[in-house]
């Protein structure tokens, strides 16, 4: 069984600074690509970020030059850090990853989501 667990969010103030991270563990192959996403009150979850095996990442649009994704290869481990929150950046943020199992199939999973406020 492969499972994602994720931790980091808070009430933080406009301005101010957070870091998600998101580890994976089980029986895992290989992890591929590792996404954040986030759903806002009465929204539709959106792509935040999505990190590839690489390292490389690609943002939206509205959190480019504000959040950094990472990850660690060897700790299965991939980080959101959140720079300049503003109040609209207040989502339930949910980590996702594509992994292939030790018995060699593909997997998609999710995390159970961390809140994360940005108050004005």
């Amino acid at each position: 069984q492969v499972q994602l667990v994720e931790s980091g969010g808070g009430l933080v103030q406009a301005g101010g600074s957070l870091r998600l991270s998101c580890s994976a563990s089980g029986s895992i192959f290989r992890i591929n690509a590792m996404g954040w996403y986030r759903q806002a009150p009465g929204k539709q979850r959106e792509l935040v970020a999505v990190i590839n095996s690489g390292g490389s990442t690609n943002y939206a649009d509205s959190v480019k030059g504000r959040f950094t994704g990472s990850r660690d290869n060897a700790k299965n481990t991939a980080y959101l850090m959140m720079n300049s929150l503003k109040p609209e950046d207040t989502a339930v943020y949910y980590c996702n990853a594509d992994v292939t199992s030790i018995a060699l199939v593909p997997i998609n999973l999710w995390g159970q989501g961390t809140q994360v406020t940005g108050s004005s």
